[in-house]
Order: C-alpha cells, then structure tokens, then sequence
C-alpha cells in the first residue's frame, strides 16, 4: 500500500494543470500529478517536474492511495462531460469527507448539480474559477471557490497560499458562496473581461481611424493611461501589444486579421443577464461585437456599396485638437468601465437572490484584484464601496464612481457624439451612455409601450395614480372586450 503523503492530486496535465501543480510545489505542498494518458505523467516529471516534490499517479487507485484525509483532487479538464466522466471514475475510491475540486471553466449550473449530487453521497465538492492564464497558474491567479463550504478549510491553505497577492499580501482568494456561485462569479468576470477589451478596441479604433494615430503614438498612450486611473493588466498588455514590430519592421497589430474569436462564457453571461432580467449592455455589446467581426468577408463586401461620413475626428495638424480628443477618449473609456462593472455586480446581485447564494462583493473585487485578466487599481475602489456599504444598490450611486463619471462625462458625451457623425462604431461606449441615461432618468417611455401592449394584447398597465399592483385593462378601439390578458413582469 502507498505511503499516503500528497496534499492535493491534480487530474489534466495541459499548461493550466501542469502550472498549477508547480505552482503548488513551489509553496511547499506535495502533489500527485494524474493524467488519462498516464505518457504525460511521466513526460511531466522528467522535464517541467524534474527536481521537484511532485509524485506521479499512473492510475485512479493510485492516486487516491497517496493522498492524505481528507483527500483532496482537483480536476483540470475540460468543461462539461469530461468533468462527469472523471468524477464517476474517482467516487468509488472516495471516503465521506473526501473533496472533488473542478478547477475547470465549468457553467455554473453543472457546478450546482455536482454539489449536490456528491454532498448527498456524503462528498464534498468545489467548483472554483482559476484565472490569470498560464502565467497566473504557474505564478499566482486569481482563485474564486464556491460550493460545499465545510470543504473550505481544508482547501484554504493550497488556494490561498498559491493565489496572487496584493496590497500587503492579501490573497486573491476567498470563500464565494454555495451552489454554483465559485464558477458563476468566474463567468462573470469573463463577461466584464469582453467588455473591457471592447472598449480598449474602441478607444484603439477612434485613434487609429479618426486621429490617424501611429501604433507606436498610440502605444504611448496606453502606457501613459497605465499610471492613472486605468492602470491594469489590459491596457498595459495593450500598450506592449501597439509596441510590438513584425520581423519587417512594421507594426505587428497591423498583420492581424480582424476577425475575434470567443469560447463561449461572455455568451453565458449574456444569456443568464437575459433570463434574470439584468440590463447588462455593454458585456452583450461586446459579445456581439465579436460575432459582426467574424462577418468579415461580408463587410468587406458592405464597404464597396454602404457609403458614409468620413472618419476624420481631426486635422492632422491640429496637436492641440487632437490632445484634447485623446483626453476624451480616455474620459469616455473610464466612465464606460465603471458602467461596465456597475452591471457585472447588478447581475451577481441578481444571481445571488435567484440562486440563494451570499456573496461576499468587496471580496469578489479582492479576488479579481490581481492575478486574473481584469486586475486592475480600479477593483480596489470598488473594494472599498462595498466595504463602506455592504448593501450598496449599485455601484453608481457610490459617492467616489458617482464623481468619477460626473468628471468624466462631458469627455465621454462628446466622443461618442463625435463618433456617431463621423460613422466610427463604437457600440460599447454609447450603449454605456445610454445605460447611464436611462438609470438617471426617472421616466422613461415605457408607458406608451405598455399601452402599446394593452391595445393590441390586452396586457394591461398600472396607473401613475393608483398603488402599485393595480392592473388596468383599456378598450381602446371601442370594439375590443373586457377580459384581459394575463398580467407582466416588470
């Protein structure tokens, strides 16, 4: 029989998981590393493994063998079946007590169902988002656990001690909730993550075609924005990206075909804002975004025959003009953001009461603080609005973004007026302003809407007059009856 001494074992050996069980012998924990082509096993421990801690499983009993109670195996294979498949092959060598651990992009959902469905075989189960890519998984992620919470102390150790760090070692790693709430928080995150490279392209885009920036000016432009308000991974990536020069000299960017691929969790995160009734505007924006680029070939064709304004913000020799339009656009890319996160957290808000989880929102911006893709200064700000008022409504109406966006908003009005004449897209800035107006305006046109649906469906509405709850049905035609339909959700 082995000598149970491994800490954690961890199934999938692609760069994620190999990083990870680096990362974790780095912190002085023992690994078992298992993987279904038991060839990698050994690949792994004779080169990226070589000279550390990390012991080789070559098969499930093995694995489970070396690992001390409460066992502790952490898969990391793709999302969906995959996942099933693999905890069905390690529950018979399980003990009650014992955790599974899904370090996967799982949806929420399954997360949920596995919870259950081990809790009630007497094991404990984790879905948590990993983020940060391949770097932040040999080096420090961003780690978002959820699901059996009496499985958290025993994990806490590992995740926190292997997760990124910031401001004065504090780990991007805490408890999230029950259920499914680990791997819905990562979705959301990837969300706002589509949203914040949407409108780094956009700020892009308005210098390249209406400022005739150079990739290296506007490089320096994004270095400069990194150490201010917008200092984060994204835009210094950004920066780095503008700077970098084919083997010919010329600006690599400029060789990229502009067509965005996507895996799918901004459209999950579309789909659930859809069915819990969450305005989330901007991620939907960004996520379409991608899908009008992939219609590449079309628009190449829709270019020969739809003609309109010319894209010149502009004069090439006016520097001060040009100054002052960079400054705008900076102002309309921050205040875009603050939208964006502003409806990240409306939705999280909505999902915690739908789903019956209890999330923790200032530890959720601790978390994405560093080591994931969206870190950024701007996450600590929001820290501190929902360490100042737990039960903050939302992120707008905090005294610190509400000044933010007072100051930013002329700019931001004026860029995105600026790109509607002169026909430069820009979905994810004006769908940002026109949620900034619609949330500050205490009344919309919704009225001649629901009389709208009342005249031809006989849907009714409620009266600015009467209490709220009270539905009123119209003839409006004098020919129409007296039943009406059933009522709405609003």
């Amino acid at each position: 029989m082995s000598n149970p001494v491994g800490d954690i074992a961890v199934i999938g050996l692609a760069v994620m998981g190999q990083n990870l069980i680096l990362n974790m012998n780095d912190h002085g924990f023992t690994v078992v590393a298992y993987n279904r082509t038991t060839a990698k096993v050994d690949d792994f421990l004779a080169h990226e493994a070589k000279g550390t801690k990390v012991i080789g499983a070559h098969s499930i009993p093995e694995m489970v063998a070396l690992l001390k109670r409460p066992r502790r195996v952490m898969c990391m294979v793709k999302a969906g079946s995959a996942v099933d498949d693999f905890i069905a092959q390690i529950i018979p060598h399980l003990e009650p007590g014992d955790i599974i651990i899904d370090g996967g992009n799982s949806l929420y959902g399954d997360s949920d169902r596995r919870v259950k469905e081990l809790e009630a075989k007497g094991l404990l189960y984790i879905g948590t988002g990993v983020s940060g890519g391949e770097e932040g998984a040999r080096f420090g992620p961003s780690i978002m656990p959820g699901g059996s919470v009496a499985a958290w102390p025993a994990v806490k150790d590992i995740f926190q001690g292997i997760s990124a760090k910031v401001d004065g070692n504090a780990p991007c790693c805490d408890w999230v909730g029950n259920g499914g709430s680990g791997h819905y928080v990562k979705m959301v995150h990837n969300g706002i993550e589509y949203g914040d490279m949407q409108l780094i392209c956009e700020a892009y885009n308005l210098m390249r075609d209406g400022l005739g920036m150079t990739a290296d000016e506007m490089a320096a432009v994004f270095k400069e924005w990194n150490t201010g308000e917008l200092d984060s991974f994204l835009i210094e990536i950004t920066a780095n990206i503008l700077a970098k020069k084919d083997e010919d000299g010329s600006p690599l960017v400029d060789k990229i075909l502009d067509t965005a691929g996507q895996k799918g969790t901004g459209k999950w995160t579309v789909i659930d804002s859809a069915n819990l009734a969450q305005p989330v505007t901007l991620i939907a924006e960004a996520v379409f975004s991608r899908c009008v680029s992939a219609m590449k070939d079309e628009r190449v064709k829709a270019a020969r025959k739809l003609k309109g304004p010319r894209p010149a913000l502009a004069q090439a020799k006016d520097a001060a003009k040009k100054k002052a339009l960079i400054a705008d656009i900076m102002s309309a890319l921050y205040a875009s953001k603050i939208v964006s996160y502003a409806q990240g957290y409306m939705l999280m808000k909505a999902a915690a009461k739908e789903y019956g989880w209890d999330l923790n929102y200032g530890g959720i911006a601790l978390m994405w603080r560093g080591g994931c893709i969206i870190r950024s200064r701007f996450l600590g700000k929001i820290k501190e609005a929902f360490d100042q008022n737990p039960k903050l409504a939302n992120l707008l109406l905090d005294d610190y973004f509400r000044g933010e966006i007072k100051t930013a908003q002329k700019g931001w009005r004026n860029v995105v007026a600026l790109a509607v004449k002169k026909g430069i897209p820009v979905p994810a800035f004006s769908t940002a302003l026109a949620f900034y107006d619609s949330y500050r305006n205490p009344r919309l046109p919704a009225n001649l809407l629901q009389a709208q649906r009342d005249y031809f469906g006989a849907h009714t509405y409620e009266r600015v007059d009467q209490k709220r709850g009270q539905f009123f049905h119209t003839n409006w035609t004098g020919t129409g009856g007296r039943v009406s339909s059933s009522t709405y959700n609003a």
